[in-house]
């Protein structure tokens, strides 16, 4: 019996669900919509994001461990392809995490799951990067 493996959450866990999950996705785009420090990140989506926050919300589902829901209804996310066409560096990747991080303040995350869900999602944003600094 290995004494050193403990059960970990899943980020979906960590997260809280489905619904909590779909409450952080919509806290993100609020944020990037109204606030003007996020004004060039929110000029890299269409005008209405309704389908970004879809394709989010289900991104993330299958990404932190919950049900897979994007790949059903949009394939597979293929994700660094499908960023490619916008111009991703340093810069870009901080004002995602900053804004995502700012939604898990503003829903209450405690320091713990913050810590850990930014850690996971650095590693994602800082692999989208397709542009010199």
């Amino acid at each position: 019996m290995d004494n050193d493996h403990t059960e970990q959450a899943s980020l979906y866990e960590l997260v809280g669900g489905d619904a909590k999950l779909r409450e952080l996705v919509d806290r993100f785009y609020d944020l990037m919509d109204l606030e003007p420090q996020f004004a060039a990140l929110r000029a890299m989506h269409p005008p209405t994001l309704d389908g970004s926050r879809d394709k989010l919300y289900r991104f993330l589902s299958g990404w932190t461990g919950g049900p897979d829901t994007y790949t059903p209804k949009y394939g597979p996310a293929f994700l660094r392809a499908r960023h490619l066409p916008f111009p991703i560096g340093s810069k870009e990747r901080d004002e995602w995490l900053t804004c995502m991080l700012l939604a898990m303040r503003d829903l209450g995350y405690t320091d713990g799951k913050e810590d850990q869900l930014l850690q996971a999602f650095f590693r994602t944003a800082d692999w989208m990067r397709n542009k010199a600094d």
